[in-house]
């Protein structure tokens, strides 16, 4: 991208995040060719919040139609859900996932991300995982932001196929294929009241 002028930057910098809100300064600025500082000068000036402030505003909405899982129990930030349909998470990775001598992050906490999404874009009380088939593409590093997406692929009663990207940036770091049951009521040893 060639150099902008401000207004032009601001202008391309509004549609970016419209389209992505999850882009950190780091790599706006990058995409813009311009230092962390402007873009932040330029955040400020079109009253756009820092990107956990953008983060936390989506997720609030999506929290609020799960069922199947408690927030508590979702590893990673929810982003968007349509129950029964998709979801997305982001995960920021930290010091206590990785492993000592090499920084790489422990391949439980991709899995648990992609997991617990798949569970908690499903419509019902309880899901249980019934079977998953992954596959981890490449090591993360201490410090990239996985986005997980999922999908629901087919449904046969109270059985669903979902499938999870998880990608760091544009490339696809893990997939994974799950079977989640929904679990009524009755079965999971919940009285109704």
């Amino acid at each position: 991208m060639a150099k902008l002028n401000k207004l032009e930057r601001q202008r391309r910098l509004k549609e970016k995040l419209a389209d992505n809100p999850f882009l950190v300064d780091k790599e706006l600025a990058e995409l813009f060719k311009v230092s962390i500082q402007t873009i932040r000068l330029d955040r400020k000036e079109l009253g756009i919040p820092e990107v956990r402030k953008r983060t936390k505003s989506v997720a609030q909405n999506a929290y609020s139609k799960v069922k199947s899982v408690q927030s508590g129990e979702i590893i990673g930030e929810l982003i968007h859900i349509e129950l029964n349909k998709s979801g997305l998470s982001i995960l920021e990775t930290v010091n206590e996932m990785g492993l000592e001598k090499s920084n790489i992050v422990r391949g439980h906490h991709i899995f648990a991300q992609a997991n617990s999404l798949a569970a908690a874009i499903i419509d019902t009380d309880v899901a249980l995982t019934g079977a998953a088939e992954v596959r981890y593409d490449r090591p993360v590093s201490v410090g990239e932001r996985l986005v997980a997406q999922a999908k629901v692929t087919d449904k046969k009663e109270n059985k669903f196929h979902i499938k999870v990207e998880t990608k760091i940036k544009d490339e696809v770091i893990f997939a994974g294929e799950f079977v989640i049951f929904a679990v009524e009521d009755e079965v999971s040893g919940k009285e109704e009241k």
